[in-house]
């Protein structure tokens, strides 16, 4: 990551020289773009280094979160540096070619700048989506569907923004070439009015994710049913009621669990009992680092029951 924040440091301030030189609003907006990922993998590697301290006093569940927090500040940067700003430039660049005041220069430069970066970028692409693949390969998971249940930010945050980047560069491309071909000027305005569109989607993605699990995210309905069954499957174990999850980070789980136990059972059995239930959680759910069980009456699980059965059918 760090290599690739260098990478486009580089390569953003060869754009805004280019952009001097050629006066292009579509340039404004790639050098824009590039910096703006400069500090989102800054961001990035700052959450990620914050969230793996140690819990503490101030924070018993530790510090997962700080990890959303700072996904969901580069979703904002993105949104409004990226997004605005490009939109910006890009309406400027309209109202001069609408004046006849915009005067572009020889594009040359764009087209050997936008080629280096878009071999750079799509090799920075290909190892990510690579990465990505293998985790979602892992888990039985389609490209969208691990996006929405990964509980990482950091995985697909770079492909979206190495998409978004690959998508900028094209169209810039194209827009520098239809230009210097036709001669119109409306173009490169126009040009920069959908790079800004693109990081506003990515943003807008990347902002619905990080605040749901900034929030609080459990597991899906699946991972459920598995905590359950391992509840069931327990001798001493009678009936499995609420079963309560929340990620405080990626991979820190906390599994809260009400249960019956048999009648007969004394305290240290219904202990036991207790003990074999959270291994064996822990056990399938590598990630569930506090994993708690109460007993419970039978009324007060078999309401349960019927609230949660709600939910799953409200969910459906």
């Amino acid at each position: 990551m760090v290599a690739a924040i260098l990478a486009n440091m580089l390569i953003g301030a060869v754009k805004f020289v280019a952009a001097g030189i050629s006066g292009s609003a579509a340039m404004v907006s790639e050098g824009i773009h590039s910096f703006v990922d400069c500090g989102n993998g800054l961001l990035l590697l700052y959450g990620i280094k914050k969230s793996e301290r140690k819990a503490d006093l101030d924070h018993p569940f530790g510090y997962g979160k700080e990890l959303y927090f700072w996904t969901l500040v580069v979703a904002i940067l993105v949104f409004s540096l990226g997004g605005g700003m490009s939109i910006s430039h890009g309406y400027e660049a309209l109202t001069k070619a609408h004046a006849g005041t915009l005067v572009l220069g020889d594009p040359t430069l764009n087209y050997i700048i936008l080629l280096i970066a878009m071999v750079i970028e799509g090799a920075s692409l290909t190892i990510a989506v690579r990465q990505y693949n293998a985790l979602r390969r892992k888990a039985g998971m389609g490209f969208i569907e691990y996006m929405r249940k990964c509980k990482d930010p950091s995985l697909y945050t770079v492909v979206l923004e190495d998409t978004a980047a690959e998508i900028g560069l094209a169209i810039a491309f194209a827009a520098t070439l239809l230009g210097h071909i036709t001669g119109n000027m409306y173009i490169d305005g126009i040009a920069s009015i959908a790079i800004g569109a693109v990081l506003i989607v990515v943003a807008t993605v990347l902002m619905r994710e990080s605040a749901g699990l900034l929030v609080g995210e459990g597991v899906d309905v699946d991972e459920l049913r598995r905590i359950e069954k391992i509840v069931r499957d327990d001798p001493a174990v009678t009936e499995c009621g609420a079963v309560l999850t929340n990620y405080f980070g990626p991979h820190n789980l906390m599994v809260s669990i009400d249960a019956t136990f048999e009648p007969s059972l004394d305290l240290c059995g219904v202990m036991d009992a207790i003990d074999r239930v959270e291994a064996s959680i822990k056990e399938q759910f590598p990630q569930a680092k506090q994993v708690f069980v109460e007993a419970k009456s039978l009324a007060c699980i078999n309401g349960q029951r019927r609230q949660i059965e709600k939910m799953v059918e409200e969910e459906d």
